[in-house]
């Protein structure tokens, strides 16, 4: 992860929580000179994602503030378990903990969610992938924990694959000349992956120049029979309706890649607190 796709969101953040005032109930109670140690802690198992993140938060309120990681990112944590600790002025350290907290909690609840996924299908070749469908403005993070979980990234954006989906076709007409379009426009090194919901569909991608198929949506029965027909022809991914109770049946029909929204968009945070000592 780069320190430029956390820089600016921090920096909301920060403004967001200490408004124009700043923090008047640490700034009212606590004496300027106090300075405390605190240990962040996790509440409950998972993997942990975002310390740089968090430690970059008291970073830009007071460089004072000391932050030193226990574990990392992409390290499993113990419900109990000691995930980073934190001394400085005490001002400085309470107004950045929920914002470090806010931050770290999620990006850890991605990292697990993905993880336990992986976890699920290990030993198929299937890997797990996240979409675009992520927090507006906290893609970067989102995806860097998805990566810390263990899984992989689609696209990061509209501007760098080409993904021709049903409402694509709908507005073109059909696959074929859709795909052509599409590489005329794009050359030879941008991925093209096509959405398809039938083995009819399938095969008119088969006879394009695509790279990939999404399989939208088939049930384990279908899908093994769309693995069978791209195979060596076409990377195949599977996306829509993925569980964790059925996402080894998915994997378990050869389909290359597993896409699944809710990593990013439904994942709960990973309960961590942070106490002083």
């Amino acid at each position: 992860m780069l320190r430029a796709d956390y820089v600016e969101l921090v920096g909301r953040a920060l403004s967001e929580d200490l408004g124009p005032d700043g923090d008047i109930t640490s700034e009212s109670v606590i004496p300027k000179d106090s300075i405390s140690r605190g240990v962040f802690v996790a509440r409950g198992q998972g993997v942990i994602a975002g310390l740089e993140v968090a430690a970059y938060v008291f970073e830009a309120l007071d460089p004072t503030v000391v932050f030193d990681a226990l574990v990392e990112d992409g390290g499993r944590i113990r419900g109990g378990g000691h995930v980073a600790l934190v001394a400085g002025p005490s001002r400085s350290v309470l107004s950045g903990e929920r914002t470090a907290l806010n931050l770290l909690g999620r990006m850890s609840g991605v990292a697990t969610a993905t993880a336990r996924l992986v976890e699920a299908v290990a030993g198929t070749g299937a890997r797990i992938s996240d979409t675009r469908k992520t927090m507006p403005g906290l893609r970067a993070l989102d995806k860097y924990a998805v990566r810390a979980g263990g899984g992989i990234n689609h696209r990061f954006g509209l501007y760098d694959a080409v993904l021709i989906k049903d409402n694509h076709l709908a507005a073109v007409g059909d696959i074929a000349s859709a795909v052509a379009s599409a590489r005329a426009a794009v050359g030879p090194r941008v991925m093209i992956e096509v959405e398809v919901t039938t083995l009819d569909q399938l095969a008119a991608v088969i006879e394009t120049d695509a790279d990939r198929v999404l399989l939208d949506n088939m049930g384990p029965a279908m899908l093994a029979q769309a693995v069978e027909k791209a195979a060596g022809r076409l990377t195949t991914e599977a996306s829509g309706g993925v569980t964790q109770e059925n996402v080894r049946r998915i994997a378990e029909t050869g389909v290359d890649i597993i896409s699944v929204g809710w990593i990013t968009h439904s994942a709960p945070q990973l309960d961590i607190g942070l106490d002083f000592t």
